[in-house]
């Protein structure tokens, strides 16, 4: 495994690669087909920091106002062995996933395919926004529909 120093500490250097995403967010959900009127978006703020050297913790909570006040969390880590990145999900309704990721520092996605529902998170990722969206299937994979759109501004 390939670490780098930081702080006087080593730090995966595949991990190291979603440090960009390290920070303070705001966060809106739109064009979601399950929220009433159509055009309703859903504030929220995400923090994206380090947990250890070779784990990143994001929690989100989204509500305020005339919203249902909601919370999700994501661990993300890498199994070095198998060469790939990790996403464990969990949110206040007691629901917890496992997704493999990718991430190229421009393209973030996050995949499962579990036999309740395929599910996949897809951003374009900049400096200071990242565009992405949730899709769902319900026939394994072969027909998607968008979920909602999510929106991260740096804060």
């Amino acid at each position: 495994m390939a670490a780098e120093p930081i702080g006087g500490m080593m730090r995966n250097a595949e991990m190291a690669k979603l440090g960009g995403l390290v920070g303070q967010w705001t966060t809106t959900i739109s064009n979601a087909w399950f929220i009433e009127p159509p055009g309703t978006t859903v504030p929220g703020i995400t923090t994206i920091e380090w947990f250890g050297e070779s784990l990143l913790a994001v929690r989100t909570q989204f509500g305020g106002g005339r919203h249902v006040h909601s919370e999700m969390s994501l661990v993300l880590g890498r199994s070095d062995p198998s060469d790939r990145f990790v996403a464990l999900y969990q949110d206040d309704r007691g629901v917890c996933r496992q997704y493999a990721m990718t991430f190229d520092g421009g393209h973030w996605t996050m995949t499962r395919e579990d036999p309740d529902m395929h599910q996949r998170f897809i951003a374009d990722v900049e400096t200071d926004r990242i565009l992405g969206r949730w899709e769902a299937s319900q026939d394994a994979g072969r027909t998607w529909r968008k979920d909602f759109d999510l929106t991260f501004e740096r804060a």
